[in-house]
């Protein structure tokens, strides 16, 4: 090969691997944005829990049978609408020391997932068939 090949290879190869720094400099940025974007919005839905509508909102009926799991729960509670995340209700239920209890519960779009870990923990039966 000529002198002025070598040289422009070398040049060629040098811009190739600027750009490929470059290109994964760039993805190690925008992965680190997402991961901390993504980690503040679930670490305050664990801990400043929003309802998922405004006041009045609508009633919702929940049968919860002895031995539900608090992910079962969760699965439930996501599924009738009344959570947004199923991870930070587990979570918030692990992290507060609530337990779920069985019974039948009528809880209200505009609870925060925290007021109805609340309800179903201090439900012992005849609470909520008074209400």
């Amino acid at each position: 090969m000529s002198r002025a090949t070598n040289e422009i290879n070398k040049i060629t190869g040098a811009v190739i691997a600027i750009s490929s720094r470059l290109i994964i400099f760039a993805l190690v940025i925008l992965l680190l944005y997402e991961g901390v974007t993504r980690g503040y919005k679930f670490g305050h839905e664990i801990f400043y829990a929003s309802a998922m509508e405004a006041e009045p909102g609508r009633n919702k009926e929940i049968n919860i049978s002895k031995g539900t799991s608090v992910a079962q729960v969760a699965k439930i509670l996501k599924n009738s609408g009344l959570i947004a995340n199923e991870y930070s209700f587990i979570i918030q239920a692990e992290f507060f020391d609530y337990k779920v209890n069985p019974g039948e519960y009528t809880f209200n779009t505009s609870m925060t997932s925290k007021e109805i870990l609340q309800m179903m923990n201090e439900n012992t039966g005849e609470k909520e068939e008074k209400k």
